[in-house]
């Protein structure tokens, strides 16, 4: 793209170069954003590398050498950012789910990481299912691996699952979940699990694909692809039809609407309120 281009042309240029940032910012224009000097940016602003997050390109297309890599991160220790500073990347550009900034920023790089964290989120916190997939890696010593988690010896894999404190409420039983789903992965997807949505050409599809993905019911498959949808850009046609309700803008029903204290808050009360009327309707 001809804006790729200009970009690696800016740090050479002798004079400053300031990129005036009044709307949105994506693919090229998000590296010549980047390769500038100073950034101004108002509040219409809007910066996005969805194609980063989701492993289609190389970092090194959206920006100079120099700048740090938000995505595609190889291990952990990659990943990590000092508590309490601020992200390396725009708040629309990651996830916000376990809490912890370097195991938000984990499942954000690693499709495979998500979708293990979402295989955990059932009768735990959602930040603690959120954050399992980076602690495993750590106790691992690897970054996570389809076929290297699918080929594990199983009871192996449960007790690095059942190591204190364990990464679930039933871990040996959830270690063999997450197998399953990588094993399904590896036979259907390559080895990929970015595949899972890559490649599905519309919202029925994907939310076929989820579906048989071990440790998906309805409702935590929907609740996926409305995740995909609105925060990691995977929008294939009639993805919120194939979603709804979870698809539905505006909405606070789920971990797809989740992207600070105070929406994950707003999705607690919602159902902490879906809760009470089932209760009151049998009772």
């Amino acid at each position: 793209m001809v804006q790729q281009a200009i970009a690696s042309l800016v740090p050479k240029l002798r004079q400053p170069v300031i990129a005036a940032v009044n709307g949105p910012a994506s693919g090229g224009c998000f590296a010549l954003a980047l390769a500038s000097d100073v950034r101004i940016a108002a509040r219409s602003a809007k910066f996005n590398a969805a194609f980063v997050r989701l492993r289609m390109v190389g970092w090194r297309v959206y920006g100079p050498p120099s700048v740090p890599r938000i995505a595609c991160l190889p291990t952990p220790s990659d990943t990590r950012v000092r508590r309490g500073s601020r992200r390396r990347y725009p708040d629309d550009m990651g996830l916000y789910l376990s809490g912890d900034p370097e195991a938000d920023a984990f499942i954000t790089a690693d499709p495979l990481a998500l979708l293990v964290g979402m295989v955990l989120d059932q009768q735990i916190p959602l930040e603690r299912a959120f954050a399992a997939p980076y602690e495993l890696s750590r106790r691992l010593g690897r970054p996570l691996g389809a076929a290297d988690l699918a080929d594990a010896d199983p009871d192996e894999l449960g007790a690095v699952f059942s190591r204190a404190p364990a990464l679930h409420r039933f871990p040996a039983s959830m270690a063999k979940r997450v197998q399953a789903m990588c094993r399904l992965v590896v036979d259907d997807y390559d080895s990929d699990a970015a595949n899972v949505w890559l490649t599905a050409t519309d919202g029925r599809e994907l939310l076929r694909r989820v579906s048989a993905l071990p440790g998906f019911g309805p409702q935590k498959a929907k609740i996926f692809v409305a995740l995909l949808g609105k925060q990691l850009g995977v929008t294939p046609p009639g993805w919120r039809e194939a979603s709804a309700p979870f698809g539905e803008d505006g909405s606070f029903r789920s971990i797809a609407d989740i992207i600070d204290t105070v929406t994950r808050d707003k999705v607690r009360e919602y159902k902490k309120a879906m809760k009470a009327a089932a209760k009151a309707s049998t009772g």
